[in-house]
């Protein structure tokens, strides 16, 4: 019993290696960019491609990567993602340190590494529904997965910073030193059930999409609201992240480590909270939804009064609360998805669900560098009406039998 137990630690830790290290392989490429700008004398909107390639790329090859899962099983679809998002890394960092002209191969290299990253993360959620075969475990380990996710934000901003100190491309040569390594762990600790059932034939395309349509017919109500809701809550953490890191620096003058450690103090409220959430919800549905509900109140709460806030402590422990429920939330809308879907889809429908998550991540940023040149209020506004109809999706919308 022990030696089984221990064969979980360890997958789980495998599995948890994935959403930080894609985490990490994008988000601590954001310190590079002004530097980037001054090394390869290229505009501030062109160093924003780095970012925003990967995320389109990602965006796009996500649903194709889940189908494919559900189709050849999880770990043949996991393990090239992320060989192909290390090589896709190391493309990056070679042509930045080699090529005098270097940019138009690093955005090649990251397009790889989008398309890596979309077999990666999105697949490891499904492959959490099919490892563990009691809905508490599956819930527990979607709560640690969550968490993982945000250490890798916690993280980024502060590795990030410390690695272009040393030499301004090591955090893309990075990349494929990290992905070796959950490489290493997803081939030789994890065992996908898909293989264990060889003798089973792939389910063909045309049988496939007509489940796929029966169960968007019975359960279209709710799971079109937890995309919309998992789309809405990255929209208003990224967006509030940038925002917070924004005035950090423009009006209370902090930067640099000092400015990635006080922004890793929500984050890691938002880690917290996501693992006792998904310790406590086990497998019941209507607390699922009644927690993430309350979860995105106190973001709606939180984003509400940030016009209030003029010294950057009250900010931050606003943006503590904020991260705090979308903590709360995350978990419950994974679960939500994986113990409602049966397996033969499951990797389709939550590749969707991480494809508009994607869509909030991409967009958050940008919609509110926009708004901050204009007035805070209709920062304030925005974000406060997008809580709003994720609060009403959630309470309307998600309506899973007990």
């Amino acid at each position: 019993m022990s030696q089984v137990n221990e064969e979980k630690r360890w997958a789980i830790i495998s599995l948890a290696s994935v959403p930080l290290i894609m985490t990490l392989g994008n988000s601590m490429l954001i310190p590079i960019l002004p530097v980037m700008e001054k090394e390869l004398d290229i505009s501030k909107l062109q160093s924003s491609y780095i970012i925003t390639v990967y995320s389109i790329v990602a965006i796009i090859c996500i649903p194709i990567a889940g189908y494919l899962s559900d189709r050849y099983g999880r770990k043949k679809v996991l393990v090239p993602a992320l060989i192909l998002a290390g090589i896709g890394g190391g493309i990056a960092g070679l042509a930045a340190w080699l090529m005098d002209n270097a940019f138009l191969v690093i955005l090649a290299g990251r397009i790889l590494q989008g398309i890596g990253a979309s077999g990666a993360m999105p697949i490891v959620i499904p492959l959490v529904g099919d490892m563990f075969r009691r809905d508490d475990e599956a819930s527990a380990t979607l709560g640690i997965i969550e968490t993982s996710n945000t250490v890798g934000k916690v993280l980024s901003p502060i590795l990030g910073s410390a690695l272009t100190a040393i030499i301004w491309f090591l955090p893309f040569l990075s990349i494929p030193v990290f992905c070796a390594i959950s490489v290493l762990m997803i081939i030789f600790l994890i065992k996908d059930k898909k293989e264990e059932k060889e003798e089973d034939e792939p389910m063909p395309f045309k049988k496939y999409w007509q489940i796929m349509k029966e169960v968007f017919r019975e359960h279209k109500r709710w799971l079109i609201a937890i995309f919309i809701i998992g789309a809405i809550l990255m929209f208003i953490l990224f967006g509030f992240l940038f925002y917070l890191s924004s005035i950090l620096e423009e009006k209370f003058n902090i930067d640099g480590i000092k400015k990635g450690l006080l922004l890793a103090i929500p984050l890691l409220a938002l880690s917290i909270a996501s693992y006792i959430t998904g310790k406590r919800i086990k497998d019941n549905l209507k607390v699922m939804k009644w927690v993430s509900f309350i979860g995105i109140v106190l973001a709606g709460c939180s984003v509400a009064v940030i016009s209030f806030m003029d010294h950057f402590i009250y900010l931050l422990i606003i943006f503590l609360v904020c991260g705090t429920g979308i903590g709360m939330a995350l978990p419950c809308l994974d679960s939500l998805i994986t113990e409602s879907i049966e397996k033969t889809i499951r990797g389709a429908v939550t590749s969707i669900y991480s494809s508009m998550r994607f869509i909030g991540v991409a967009a958050g940023p940008p919609v509110i560098a926009i708004l901050m040149k204009k007035n805070i209020f209709w920062i304030v506004a925005l974000l406060t009406i997008f809580a709003i109809g994720a609060g009403f999706l959630a309470f309307r919308n998600i309506r899973p039998e007990s």
